[in-house]
């Protein structure tokens, strides 16, 4: 799974796919590969099991349109400066495009668009959520959250980590402008030569942009669709019955059905391939298989905290417990969705989820 909940290693083997590239950008250098013309590969750094964020610049008449753009952090901003000196060439950027909200997507785009005196892109779901979560910075943790995890069936120590760290999204992320243009789903825009289509999907973000351009085929895929990993998908306190992996299969048959097999992808994280339905087919065979394997475990009632064994190949411990948490909520919430599992919540407010008995058919 995303951010180092790596995928089963159990599950069948995945489609083979072709990484065009022998050699990728040196993280946090300036160096840029060319992957078809005008459209230039960057890595900035992250640190952590993921290391790196891949960006990219488009020729965008006199100057460059930048997608995404790594966490605020001293090493990112140097990582820019020296991209704006090296493979830039010392052109203005013209644009900056976040996929979604996620600080390694958006954490540098205030800063970059305030440099050079440029707009923002973003679907408006993503601005507006981001705006909400960066406001949460140096709150004390709400109670509804408290209640979600212990709802969940976290412990004392685990509920006062969650205290302690709550609000640290907008550490990560330089302040926001305060306009921005609104990108829509099947929109057509034109980045310098060519034309641009936005191809949205939820469940991982609420409205994360992907970027095809028919003419250069090629899609910008965000994290929408991962070669190696797989997106993390989770149920958070703010909307605790939420059924973000239902989003998530239908945007990824979604971005399938639109978008060629033919497509050059260029993920966030990882290495630009072709494969793009294999790999989609991939994606939503794994949690099918997942929930499958989740509601056979389901015969007696459990929490959210029992259920990682049927998800995760790795063990969980502190500092995975808040993710594999919201993706195990994402499994369960979608089984009750789909009538196969129910759920009811104990005198101290803790939720038991239980395979749902198949009725009888009456002619």
């Amino acid at each position: 799974m995303r951010d180092g909940l790596e995928e089963d290693a159990t599950e069948p083997r995945k489609a083979k796919l072709v990484y065009p590239f022998e050699v990728a950008p040196e993280q946090g250098t300036g160096e840029a590969v060319e992957v078809a013309p005008g459209v230039l590969w960057l890595r900035q750094p992250l640190g952590g099991s993921l290391q790196f964020i891949n960006v990219w610049a488009i020729a965008d008449g006199e100057g460059w349109a930048i997608v995404d753009t790594g966490v605020q952090t001293k090493e990112t901003s140097q990582a820019w400066r020296a991209a704006f000196a090296g493979a830039l060439g010392g052109k203005p950027i013209t644009r900056v495009i976040c996929t979604h909200l996620h600080p390694d997507h958006v954490g540098l785009a205030g800063w970059i668009v305030r440099k050079f005196q440029c707009r923002l892109w973003m679907t408006r779901l993503e601005y507006f959520q981001c705006r909400m979560l960066v406001a949460d910075t140096g709150r004390e943790a709400p109670e509804d959250g408290v209640l979600f995890f212990k709802a969940a069936g976290w412990d004392e120590d685990a509920i006062e980590n969650y205290k302690a760290r709550f609000g640290g999204f907008g550490k990560a992320i330089y302040a926001l402008p305060d306009s921005y243009r609104r990108l829509s789903d099947g929109e057509d825009f034109q980045i310098g030569d060519h034309i641009w289509r936005v191809v949205t999907g939820q469940g991982h973000s609420p409205d994360h942009a992907c970027l095809w351009c028919p003419a250069l085929g090629l899609l910008i895929s965000g994290d929408q669709v991962l070669p190696r990993i797989s997106s993390n998908v989770s149920v958070f306190p703010t909307e605790p019955d939420a059924d973000p992996l239902s989003d998530w299969l239908r945007s990824l048959a979604k971005v399938k059905a639109t978008v060629p097999d033919s497509v050059l992808v260029l993920p966030a994280h990882n290495d630009p391939f072709h494969g793009l339905h294999a790999r989609i087919d991939h994606l939503i065979n794994g949690h099918e298989r997942g929930l499958d394997r989740l509601q056979g475990k389901l015969k007696e009632p459990k929490r959210a905290i029992d259920v990682f064994g049927a998800l995760f190949a790795r063990p969980i411990g502190p500092d995975l417990l808040g993710m594999a948490t919201g993706e195990a909520l994402a499994h369960l919430n979608c089984l009750i969705g789909r009538a196969a599992v129910r759920k009811e919540t104990d005198a101290e407010g803790v939720a038991w989820y239980g395979a749902v008995e198949a009725l009888e058919t009456t002619v």
